[in-house]
């Protein structure tokens, strides 16, 4: 008995698709001098695991670094995708830095 084995080995360069020009890149946001006197939004996914790590990144900025305030939020909707921008609205308004966190 003889077995064919097909094999496709996927490069992990961006595909280029012909719909139209690429993306723009987008800027980073500036980094922070100091987090003394901050708000850190903790923002968990909702995937496995990212409310423990959340709440552990909470207890060690209490203990660690008092001067910094941390807020922690569970983002709506899917964990991929939003259902609306009223976290990140409100984290533009109110927060310094963001940890968005996908845990696994």
């Amino acid at each position: 008995m003889s077995y064919e084995i097909r094999v496709k080995v996927l490069s992990p360069a961006m595909e280029r698709r012909k719909a139209g020009a690429p993306a723009p890149p987008l800027a980073m946001a500036p980094c922070l001098d100091s987090l003394e006197n901050k708000t850190v939004y903790l923002v968990d996914t909702g995937y496995g695991g990212s409310a423990q790590f959340m709440v552990r990144l909470q207890k060690w900025f209490s203990e660690n670094m008092p001067a910094v305030t941390t807020i922690r939020k569970r983002k709506s909707g899917h964990v991929f995708r939003d259902d609306d921008n009223t976290l990140w609205e409100e984290i533009k308004d109110k927060g310094d830095a963001v940890v968005l966190g996908v845990a696994g």
